[in-house]
């Protein structure tokens, strides 16, 4: 049995200025991207893209991720409490940030950058997918810093006692996930990405992937607290919201090719 090993969630204080562990994975995620960025326009020998525009995407990007994953953890997990403690809507260090709702202010984000620069929205996307799995993995290990979204009870050997919560053994999901949406996910991607693929076929991938990581480490991963819980079926809000990205995800891998003629 392990114990959690109850980090600081401050990485560094200067005076009054707080640096949150959390916010620092956010970062490493962002630097991330930028460095995978210019890869693949190196890769891909693209022409229309370059590094100062690859720049301009994160600065969107990074918009759609904070404004869309806040509301989305305010909207979709817990309305009640940050409905009754206002202030603690814009307290994005403490952890709080959706996955589903980010990926929808993402969508929305490429869809103005797509239209400034005259860019193909879906080629966008497809750009991008494999850039993005490197900050969900970070944002996890956030997530384990902070002792926050942690497992449902497990007797299994490396399951972790979590002393802010109780004293049962449980699931580090978040390490979990971290394996699942970070790393593994980005290795399909990365690997697939790396041939020229059917418009679309990119990103059908990352929906199907995320999509099927994300529902299978829910099982593992407590409720989260709020108004939902366990939902119709014995199954979380998580796992609702990503069953129709992998029917999405499929549906374009086969639009892609059939558009493609292969």
């Amino acid at each position: 049995m392990l114990v959690y090993p109850h980090f600081n969630p401050v990485a560094l204080q200067l005076g009054p200025l707080a640096i949150h562990w959390y916010g620092l994975m956010y970062l490493a995620g962002f630097m991330c991207f930028l460095w995978l960025g210019r890869r693949r326009i190196v890769m891909l020998k693209l022409t229309r893209f370059d590094n100062k525009m690859l720049d301009d995407l994160l600065f969107y990007g990074v918009l759609g991720v904070i404004l869309g994953g806040r509301l989305g953890e305010i909207l979709f997990y817990n309305p009640g409490y940050y409905f009754s403690h206002p202030l603690k809507m814009l307290a994005i260090w403490e952890g709080g940030m959706s996955f589903h709702g980010g990926f929808l202010g993402v969508l929305i984000a490429m869809a103005l950058f797509a239209h400034q620069h005259k860019l193909r929205w879906l080629e966008l996307m497809d750009f991008i997918a494999p850039l993005v799995p490197p900050g969900l993995g970070f944002g996890r290990l956030g997530n384990f810093i902070n002792g926050e979204l942690w497992g449902r009870p497990t007797d299994l050997p490396w399951g972790m006692v979590f002393p802010h919560v109780d004293n049962q053994p449980r699931h580090p999901s978040q390490l979990y996930e971290f394996a699942l949406e970070g790393l593994l996910l980005f290795i399909l991607l990365w690997l697939y990405a790396r041939k020229p693929r059917p418009v679309g076929a990119v990103s059908g991938l990352f929906l199907i992937g995320y999509g099927g990581f994300r529902f299978i480490g829910e099982f593992a991963r407590n409720p989260d607290d709020g108004i939902f819980g366990l939902m119709t079926f014995g199954i979380s809000m998580g796992q609702w919201l990503s069953l129709p990205m992998v029917l999405i995800g499929i549906a374009m891998i086969a639009w892609s090719k059939r558009a493609s003629g292969s």
